[in-house]
């Protein structure tokens, strides 16, 4: 079965089928599409229902479809521990199904997936800068959301019509979205400082829409370049928005007795997406011209 080359020329107008219209993810993916007058519906279907989806594509009849479906668990991971099945069937079952009926009907699948999927070890050493690549086995299992995103992951690079990106601890200028990374740490009573790779939604989710019209497929660490770590952010986020901000660290061992699930921590290597697109900026400064000048409160010094 053939699938558009990378790059061929879009004979008819786009038209994107996106599934998880109540996800951030989701929601922020109409509002790209509305600015740049592509053509988009929602799926209506249930992933995991295979009849609904096949009914969606016949009405939609979209070029290429997208999903940010699937759970990450209200209000954090640690809800897939006690809720194993439907997070199976969430993001392994339904996921697979929209890939196979994608694959069925000739189209473009863009998953957004998670790289929460790996942690430093001794061939990938905190502040090394030697980052996981695309072609990694994910080593990291601690939570039963990162376990069952590992086995989706694996099986869906037997699809040659997939495109999954590796979304990180994601970060935009809605600082008032509870689901956004530097929302979270704001609020919590204590943080660790860890550096990790993170995702910049408004610099990232507009490339999402590129990849796709350059029918890119295979994995891609979706993070801009380097890492940043919790007090960094924590910093900036005195600096430009609260300059009476004040926090409390503690370490992963005290961190562990308050969590269900052990959290990820890590750097992906993001040179394939760089090389592919050249003016992505380093995660500090596409947080500071993405985020933190648009929401700056305090004086320009």
């Amino acid at each position: 079965m053939g699938f558009p080359a990378n790059g061929s020329s879009q004979a008819k107008p786009y038209k994107f089928l996106i599934y998880g219209r109540t996800g951030w993810i989701g929601g922020l993916l109409g509002k790209l599409c509305e600015a740049q007058g592509i053509e988009y519906e929602y799926g209506s279907g249930r992933l995991e229902n295979r009849s609904s989806l096949e009914s969606d594509i016949t009405t939609v009849n979209p070029t290429h479809v997208f999903n940010a479906a699937g759970v990450t668990g209200r209000p954090n991971v640690d809800w897939c521990e006690s809720h194993k099945v439907e997070t199976i069937r969430a993001n392994v079952v339904g996921t697979l199904t929209l890939a196979d009926v994608c694959r069925e009907k000739g189209l473009i699948l863009i998953n957004y997936a998670t790289g929460c999927i790996f942690e430093y070890d001794s061939g990938h050493t905190l502040g090394s800068g030697i980052g996981f690549k695309e072609e990694d086995t994910p080593n990291f299992i601690g939570s039963f959301y990162s376990k069952t995103k590992a086995m989706v992951e694996e099986l869906l690079k037997n699809y040659d019509n997939v495109c999954t990106l590796r979304v990180r601890m994601p970060i935009s200028a809605d600082l008032t979205n509870p689901r956004n990374f530097i929302t979270k740490i704001t609020r919590y009573e204590k943080v660790v400082d860890i550096p990790n790779s993170m995702t910049i939604l408004d610099e990232l989710l507009p490339i999402s829409i590129e990849m796709a019209k350059r029918n890119l497929t295979g994995i891609w660490n979706f993070t801009n370049p380097g890492v940043v770590s919790h007090n960094e952010i924590l910093e900036m986020y005195r600096d430009y928005i609260d300059p009476s901000f004040s926090w409390k660290n503690f370490t992963i061992e005290e961190q562990a007795k308050v969590i269900v699930a052990p959290r990820s921590n890590n750097e992906l290597d993001a040179s394939k997406l760089s090389k592919e697109f050249p003016e992505m900026k380093s995660i500090k400064e596409s947080l500071i011209e993405n985020v933190f000048k648009p929401n700056r409160k305090t004086p320009i010094a």
